[in-house]
């Protein structure tokens, strides 16, 4: 089920003028506060009345200006999960979760024993959401979309009122939503790592336009496309887990590289997907000695692109995939770096985040 967005809307001092499609899996529009993410989703919910354009799930159009076609949003059939759960506190889950299911198509109501087993919410059904913690109230929040049986799930930064501890929690379960649902999700984050782990297409946004549509590996990978900035540049990386050592850490193959990186909560065998932040990758012209990182990836320099400041942005290509680096225009230039030098792209394992260190969509 595919999604096809065009939109124009005026505000004061911001004009909004973008079009993308949006295909099966987990599209995520990316972009810093301002780009237009929220506006999008609202006008694709039925929220806002855009000035112009067209939007169509699967060709049944939910608006179209010219056509003068504007469907409410509870006729668009549409789940939406926003940045707080907005559980009803006087029901419990169980009874939250019923009137998610009470807006299911009949004879078209999901299976609830799935859905709360999926979720891991069992243990929970006879509280109330104020005795839930902020993750659990989340994973609640999805169950209830879920069971409305919609024709696709909206997540407006679902994440963004958690703390790192309470996302780490809950970004497994959008991963098995992503895997194990069979919906397609419209997603909103400015989080690079939730980005990389969840999306199987990112459209970049920045001042109510389009930058670049693609896989998460293309985009995020595109030193030439950071709208959120230098910090959430990284590569994204697929790799097979390949095997377990005894003094904690877990090695991946990546296209014939190995790749340690510390334990991994998966059995070998596991396809694993994995964002290396550009700041946290060193570059040599020679293969490093006596060196306690234990990454080493030979390439080649794809491109050098000058940033603003003293910084640079080196794209390397590899076996595993493509890899940016953020050093220094000097490093860059002691070094001779331009396209077609070859070099070793150095990660320390511990500099990998647990949080950018997910399961790969199928």
């Amino acid at each position: 089920m595919s999604l096809s967005v065009r939109l124009r809307h005026d505000f004061p001092g911001f004009a909004m003028d973008l079009a993308f499609e949006a295909p099966p899996g987990v599209t995520v529009l990316f972009g810093r506060s301002g780009s237009g993410k929220s506006t999008v989703m609202r006008a694709v919910a039925g929220l806002m009345r855009p000035d112009g354009g067209r939007v169509a799930l699967e060709g049944r159009t939910l608006f179209d200006g010219d056509r003068r076609i504007h469907l409410p949003p509870h006729r668009r059939r549409l789940g939406v999960i926003f940045q707080e759960a907005r559980l009803f506190p006087h029901l419990s889950v169980a009874e939250n979760l019923r009137y998610g299911a009470r807006f299911a198509p009949r004879g078209g109501a999901e299976d609830t024993a799935r859905v709360v087993e999926m979720l891991g919410i069992g243990a929970l059904l006879g509280r109330r959401p104020g005795a839930l913690s902020g993750g659990e109230k989340a994973r609640v929040a999805i169950g209830r979309a879920l069971l409305s049986r919609p024709r696709m799930i909206l997540a407006d930064e679902p994440l963004a009122a958690l703390d790192a501890p309470r996302k780490a929690e809950i970004l497994p379960y959008f991963e098995r939503l992503r895997d194990e649902a069979g919906v397609p999700v419209l997603y909103v984050s400015h989080a690079a790592e939730e980005v990389a782990r969840l999306a199987t297409t990112v459209v970049a946004l920045e001042n109510g336009r389009v930058l670049r549509q693609g896989s998460a590996a293309e985009v995020l990978g595109d030193a030439r496309v950071m709208p959120t900035g230098v910090r959430s540049a990284g590569a994204v990386i697929e790799a097979v887990l390949h095997a377990h050592h005894p003094d904690g850490l877990s090695e991946l193959d990546a296209a014939g590289i190995a790749l340690f990186l510390p334990c991994i909560d998966r059995a070998p065998g596991a396809r694993i997907r994995l964002r290396i932040a550009a700041q946290d990758v060193m570059l040599a012209t020679a293969r490093p000695q006596d060196i306690s990182a234990l990454n080493l990836l030979p390439g080649t320099v794809a491109a050098v692109l000058p940033g603003q400041g003293p910084g640079a942005m080196v794209t390397v290509d590899t076996a595993a995939g493509r890899i940016l680096a953020r050093i220094t225009g000097r490093s860059a230039r002691a070094l001779g770096l331009a396209p077609g030098v070859p070099v070793w792209a150095v990660i320390k394992s511990v500099a990998v985040a647990p949080g950018g260190i997910g399961v790969s969509p199928p």
